[in-house]
């Protein structure tokens, strides 16, 4: 049981690098490559026969430049495996709904207590990760939805988190019936790993609704 456990958190290890890579790419090409070509472009329209106008230029390209380099830095951050859960469960949440809103594409309604939760267990932390990278990425390829809803809280040492979304829903019965499809057995796999419990609600046009437990540390 335990090679099985240790074989499945390497494996979700890998699964959590690679999504965090794939949003760093994403965040390097659609925002940092966008500030330093709107620098370029600033600092190539300086007329420098205009010392006013050249000035309020310069300083522009400044300030994208130090924009750049925070965004850069924040990135830096992430290319070490170790750093994604290190602070917490709560803060790689938060920092994983960050890249999604970065995008752009859906309204975020966040409620994150978990991150000034004292506790910390950095196996199931990275599982935690994994699951809700894989609800959001079925949300964005499955659910097109508009808003989503993801409250994180902890009561009486169960850890709890709520994915809620306005999206087209599906058959919640014909899907547990199959167990495949969208990413659902796999999820339902790494729960069972840490003793876990999931609530699935949903139904044709009306959305969906994840419930996690799980018990913590």
């Amino acid at each position: 049981m335990k090679q099985k456990f240790d074989a499945e958190l390497l494996k979700t290890q890998l699964e959590v690098q690679e999504q965090t890579m794939q949003s760093i790419a994403t965040e390097l090409h659609d925002n940092v490559g966008q500030l330093l070509s709107l620098t370029t472009l600033t600092l190539n329209s300086i007329d420098l026969n205009n010392t006013e106008k050249a000035g309020k230029k310069i300083d522009n390209s400044l300030g994208l430049v130090n924009n750049s380099i925070k965004e850069l830095r924040e990135l830096a951050k992430l290319l070490h495996g170790e750093q994604i859960v290190q602070n917490g469960i709560g803060h790689a949440i938060e920092q994983e709904l960050n890249w999604l809103n970065k995008a752009g594409v859906h309204q975020l309604i966040v409620s994150n207590n978990l991150i000034d939760l004292n506790y910390t267990s950095p196996d199931k932390d990275l599982i935690i990760l994994r699951l809700l990278q894989e609800i959001i990425n079925n949300i964005i390829k499955h659910a097109k939805a508009s808003v989503i809803e993801v409250e994180g809280y902890f009561r009486e040492n169960t850890l709890y988190l709520n994915v809620k979304e306005n999206g087209v829903g599906f058959d919640v019965e014909e899907t547990r019936g199959r167990r495949t499809g969208m990413g659902l057995n796999s999820i339902y796999k790494r729960i069972e790993m840490i003793n876990g419990k999931l609530a699935l609600n949903s139904s044709p046009n009306h959305g969906t609704t994840i419930l996690i437990e799980i018990p913590y540390p």
